[in-house]
C-alpha cells in the first residue's frame, strides 16, 4: 500500500476487507515433552485428551483436540477456519496433512512405553475432496496397522462434517527406545 494509491485504505487495498487477527495461547513445550518421556505412550495421550497435560503448541495453533485414544487407534477433532485457507479459497492441504501425520503418530505412541518415542518416516496422503469453513467439523483417526520395535506403520483418514472422506493417508514411523540398555 502506497499513500499514493487512491483505492488504498488504513486496512488494505480496496477489495481486501477488513483485517481479521487471530490469536493463539501454547505453553512451553518443554514440560509436556518430560511427560512423554516419563509415561506410557496410552496414558499421556489420555492426559492430553483430559487436560492434566499441556497440549502440544501445534495442536493449539491449530485447534486440534484428541477426541477418543485407545491401544492402536486416536481419533482428532478439528474445525477449520479460513486463517489456513489457500488463494483459491479452501483449506490448504498441508493442514489435512498435519492432520493426517498426527493422529498416525499419536496412534503409534499410544502403543509405546515409557523412555520410547517416534519420529515419523513418511507419510503418503491421497486428497478426495476439497475442506471449506463450510465442511463442518473435521474428524482425523488414526490407526497403528502394524506395529514394530524399529519401525510401525499408520493409516488415516480425514472426514468432513457430513461423514464423507476428505483425505487418506499412510505413513511409517521410527521407533525410538530412549531407556538405559540393561545391565549385563
Amino acid at each position: 500500500m502506497t499513500a499514493t494509491d487512491p483505492t488504498a485504505t488504513a486496512t488494505g487495498p480496496a477489495g481486501w476487507g477488513p483485517p481479521r487477527t487471530r490469536s493463539v495461547i501454547w505453553y512451553d513445550p518443554l514440560p509436556t515433552a518430560a511427560v512423554a518421556a516419563a509415561t506410557g505412550g496410552l496414558e499421556f495421550l489420555s492426559g492430553l485428551r483430559d487436560g492434566s497435560v499441556a497440549p502440544p503448541p501445534i495442536a493449539s495453533l491449530l485447534g486440534m483436540r484428541i477426541r477418543d485414544v485407545e491401544r492402536g487407534r486416536v481419533v482428532f477433532d478439528y474445525e477449520p477456519d479460513d486463517s489456513v485457507y489457500n488463494p483459491i479459497g479452501m483449506v490448504h492441504g498441508g493442514i489435512v496433512c498435519t492432520l493426517a501425520d498426527t493422529v498416525i503418530g499419536c496412534a503409534v505412541h499410544s502403543m509405546l512405553d515409557a523412555g520410547v518415542g517416534y519420529t515419523s518416516i513418511d507419510l503418503q496422503v491421497g486428497y478426495l475432496r476439497p475442506l471449506t469453513v463450510t465442511s463442518g467439523p473435521v474428524v482425523a483417526t488414526g490407526i497403528v496397522v502394524k506395529p514394530g520395535r524399529r519401525v510401525a506403520f499408520g493409516r488415516a483418514e480425514v472426514v468432513d462434517g457430513a461423514g464423507r472422506t476428505v483425505a487418506e493417508a499412510t505413513g511409517s514411523c521410527l521407533v525410538i527406545d530412549g531407556r538405559s540398555p540393561a545391565p549385563s
